[in-house]
């Protein structure tokens, strides 16, 4: 609306302009080399005005003249280019859907309409990915390495490609080269973090952490690096204990319920007479996360004390966890050690319905070194062949007796957890028959070895028969055989699985591995796999 006021108003202003000019017509007199032209106004106005449009036209026709060959120019690159942009996008389509030979074609129609190009050079590359060609895959992403605008990118292909061929040295390099460029990629960080973790250069993977502390939320640096300075701690442990000590403790201050940093700091500091701060960090962490390694620093505060003096500490510091197995089997390995044999049978009595490989252990111990009967001893050792598994360090499926700060497998910082290996895998072996069981324990026979194919014994144990023999020995090496050789065939087979073929990666961003759900094996056993 306004707009179409003001231009009636505009309208209006020349109308008037003109009608004044008309009531005053005037004259115009020009001479000029001789020639004397005599008009009014408006006429000459009208002539000025012809003139200018002529002009105008004469200069349009001059300039599209002189211009065709740019405006020609631009219409091939347009079509070229839409032409390029149609290939790069079916190309990519075809990448994404895994059919090798359109995408190929496409890269070549590609290559040649819009060589050069990062879009090209990408699908190029992508394509030859696809098609497990390595070498031009390489090639595709050297060249965009080599230009600025393309050379994240090509830095990122060419680390995928080093880790497909194992080339530690030159995946290395690259994400090096890529997060010197570039420090805000993440996948390069990352990269030198765990190269760096995996070479045992803590130094260095602190110095970088720092410098990517703006892209960590607080929770995240402050875990990451109490894990780093654990790692470096445990390292100067035997030759430089003052700096062991100190990285240590501001690995507690960091993480003040990490297990492997207060066990390990309150070693130290025990080691060093400064045992109250010792006890006070062992049981902040031992609260949170009740665990073994403490319970045993917290035993050893004092060096050279007496069993029971040890036993009256683990007394006060299973009281902090009330009901956790943990501080039972503390306080029973405790009072076995001081010769309590009551308390060490109460303190594991609540979980002997349902056993763990550990509480039968040190009932087996019980047995032996209170009424040195050897014949429960050997009972619940056979119990714990088949009992529920303790926790154990765990990252990936790869089981330690100690704590690492980088898993083995995949090489990730923090990956190992206590917990329980394989949880979840129901076990399809038989159940040990009572009168086997029976039989065995009269035979003395050796049951201490580890048995893949045996199956859980009865809750109670078996009665213990008088006498024993020869023939009952070899009476249990039969039965124990044949109950193997049930368990395996009564085993289901598992399944046959079609696998899936995926495209190869691109360099896009890469998808956290740790986050997808990890294949559980069918069978009934599982191997632990130890350092």
């Amino acid at each position: 609306m306004i707009r179409v006021v003001v231009f009636l108003i505009i309208v209006g202003a020349l109308s008037l302009g003109v009608a004044w000019l008309a009531d005053r017509p005037g004259e115009v007199v020009v001479i000029w080399q001789g020639w004397r032209i005599e008009t009014s106004l408006m006429v000459l106005g009208a002539a000025v005005l012809v003139a200018m449009a002529v002009l105008a036209l004469i200069w349009s026709l001059l300039r599209a003249v002189l211009r065709s060959p740019v405006v020609l120019r631009g219409l091939l690159h347009g079509r070229r280019g839409a032409r390029a942009y149609d290939a790069i996008s079916r190309g990519l389509i075809a990448v994404g859907s895994g059919d090798v030979a359109a995408a190929r074609k496409l890269a070549a129609k590609a290559n040649r309409i819009a060589s050069g190009e990062p879009l090209a050079l990408l699908l190029g590359a992508q394509a030859a990915q696809l098609a497990g060609d390595r070498a031009a895959a390489d090639r595709a992403f050297r060249a965009m390495a080599s230009r600025s605008d393309t050379k994240a990118l090509g830095l990122h292909g060419l680390f995928i490609e080093a880790r497909r061929r194992d080339d530690v040295a030159g995946a290395r390099a690259y994400a090096e080269e890529a997060a010197r460029t570039s420090p805000t990629l993440g996948w390069a960080g990352k990269a030198v973090l765990e190269f760096r973790c995996a070479t045992g250069d803590w130094a260095g993977a602190i110095a970088l952490l720092e410098a990517n502390r703006s892209a960590l939320d607080k929770e995240s640096y402050r875990r990451q690096r109490a894990v780093m300075l654990t790692a470096r701690a445990l390292d100067a442990a035997e030759a430089d204990r003052d700096n062991a000590k100190a990285f240590a403790l501001e690995a507690v201050k960091l993480a003040p319920t990490s297990v492997p940093a207060a066990a390990l700091a309150g070693r130290l500091l025990a080691e060093g007479g400064d045992r109250r701060k010792a006890a006070r960090i062992v049981g902040t962490a031992w609260r949170a996360n009740p665990h073994p390694d403490l319970a045993q620093v917290f035993s050893e505060l004092r060096f050279g004390d007496a069993a029971r003096d040890r036993l009256k500490r683990i007394e006060a510091l299973a009281k902090q966890v009330p009901g956790h197995i943990e501080g039972a089997l503390a306080l029973a390995r405790a009072a076995l050690d001081a010769q309590e044999f009551a308390k060490a049978r109460a303190a594991l009595g609540p979980y002997l319905a349902a056993p763990t490989k550990r509480v039968c252990l040190l009932m087996a111990e019980v047995e032996r070194a209170e009424r040195n009967d050897e014949g429960r001893a050997r009972e619940w050792i056979a119990r714990a062949l088949n009992a529920a598994s303790d926790p154990q360090w765990t990252a990936d499926g790869y089981v330690s007796d100690r704590w690492r700060p980088v898993s083995p497998v995949s090489g990730r910082l923090d990956a190992f957890e206590w917990r329980v290996p394989l949880t979840g895998i129901a076990s399809a072996a038989p159940v040990i028959e009572p009168a086997a069981v029976a039989v065995a324990s009269d035979a003395g026979a050796d049951t201490s070895a580890p048995q893949r194919d045996a199956a859980p014994a009865p809750s109670e144990p078996a009665p213990m028969p008088s006498e024993k023999d020869d023939t009952a020995s070899a009476v249990a090496e039969a039965a124990s055989t044949a109950a193997s050789r049930r368990g395996r065939e009564a085993q289901p087979k598992p399944e046959a699985v079609i696998p899936l073929v995926h495209a190869p990666d691109d360099p896009g961003p890469e998808a956290a591995a740790e986050s997808e759900p990890q294949p559980e094996p069918q069978s009934g056993g599982w191997r632990k796999i130890f350092d």
